[in-house]
């Protein structure tokens, strides 16, 4: 996120749905555009945390842990293949996941089961032996002679087989969320999330996907050196920390979301925004881009604190496009405020929050100066807009001269 400030309260930015659409892009980036608010970032702490390898699935493919169950596709799986092999219905299963059966799959996808099925033992069978002898028996008819005869001692029963590691969070998605604000919201890497629940390169989410939010790996660093009081106090640390099984992992609150963000520290008093005038958009332009409103500028660029430029002009002004492209996504930020993003040649996006009565749709062709949306109503009528090339925030003003 960034943090936009001007004549009314700053404000805190989410557009990881668009700039996920630039996945092949290098160099980590504060994904949704939270962070440089007084110089703090959550991004570098997700990007650093350890997270542990999902557990192998059994032969099926499924993976079960005390609460619920989940099935890892194979190549080439379909919908209805996975639930073959699992033993479901395959309408059942597809309708848990918000899919069609016949929807094929990508390797190592994970979908959520709606029910339990049988777990293997640890011979890999399923089958209990027991039961179905005893079934057989009181089915025959009482006038079937049986023989008996004494059998061997028998041996030990074989222990069930153990959960596959604590249990993770299981995240439904919702309406306008992503892969990156979700891996955000937990704070662990994008790319674990990813890898746990077999994501494509964009990283693409559906509404109503469940997700494993992969555990983060906190195992005590060795130490030849420990005594046997610490490690006693490391021990009994260690177990107040172990969540019991069966009773899932807590729920972390998102960022900020207890606490205000820390007021930036400054010594020097940050420069007036410069009183400029934008003219109307003209066909006849020679610039790159268009102003993608008439108004005035109240924030200039500053890399690592405003990522753009802030417009301000009359409530309702026509938002448009600042060059031809394709709408690459429609988000909104914390407070459900409107983000769009355009794609452009040459690696180019161009972002324009703030804005209302959006009048595009996610894929759509635009030209230059066609309407996108309008400035909102009230002391929040200004546009922010950003230029963006790959992941990398530039400054618009070369692109508008």
């Amino acid at each position: 996120m960034s943090a936009f400030s001007c004549v009314v309260p700053a404000r805190v930015w989410v557009a990881g749905a668009a700039l996920a659409l630039t996945a092949a892009c290098d160099g980590p980036l504060d994904y949704d555009l939270r962070g440089n608010v007084g110089g703090f970032s959550t991004a570098q702490a997700a990007q650093n945390v350890s997270t542990a390898d999902r557990p192998k699935p059994d032969d099926r493919g499924v993976i079960s842990y005390p609460t619920y169950q989940v099935a890892v596709a194979r190549r080439g799986d379909s919908v209805t293949d996975l639930a073959n092999r699992v033993g479901l219905p395959a309408g059942e299963v597809a309708r848990f996941n918000g899919l069609e059966p016949d929807v094929k799959m990508r390797e190592g996808e994970v979908l959520a089961l709606p029910r339990r099925v049988a777990e293997p033992t640890t011979s890999g069978s399923a089958v209990d032996i027991a039961a179905l002898a005893g079934t057989a028996i009181d089915a025959a008819p009482d006038t079937t002679p049986i023989e008996t005869k004494p059998l061997a001692p028998a041996t030990p029963a074989k222990t069930a087989p153990k959960p596959a590691g604590p249990e993770p969070i299981r995240h439904k998605v919702a309406r306008g969320e992503t892969a990156y604000t979700v891996s955000r919201l937990y704070q662990v890497p994008v790319k674990a999330l990813a890898e746990w629940n077999g994501l494509g390169s964009d990283f693409a989410v559906r509404e109503g996907q469940y997700l494993l939010i992969p555990v983060k790996d906190q195992s005590a660093p060795k130490s030849s050196s420990t005594t046997p009081a610490a490690a006693g106090v490391t021990a009994a640390a260690g177990a107040a920390a172990v969540t019991q099984p069966g009773s899932g992992s807590p729920t972390p609150l998102p960022p900020s979301s207890t606490t205000p963000l820390p007021k930036e520290k400054t010594t020097a008093k940050p420069p007036e925004a410069p009183d400029v005038k934008v003219a109307e958009p003209t066909k006849t332009s020679k610039a790159a881009m268009g102003f993608p409103v008439s108004g005035k500028i109240i924030r200039p660029y500053s890399k690592g604190k405003n990522d753009g430029i802030d417009i301000a002009a009359a409530a309702g002004s026509p938002v448009v496009a600042a060059a031809s492209g394709t709408v690459a996504a429609i988000t909104a930020d914390a407070d459900q405020v409107p983000i769009i993003v355009v794609r452009h040649k040459n690696n180019l996006l161009t972002v324009y929050a703030n804005v209302d009565k959006i009048e595009v749709n996610k894929g759509d062709r635009v030209k230059r100066g066609q309407k996108l949306a309008q400035l909102r109503g009230g002391d929040n009528a200004y546009v922010h807009f950003e230029v963006r090339k790959g992941f990398d925030s530039v400054d618009p003003s070369p692109y508008l001269q």
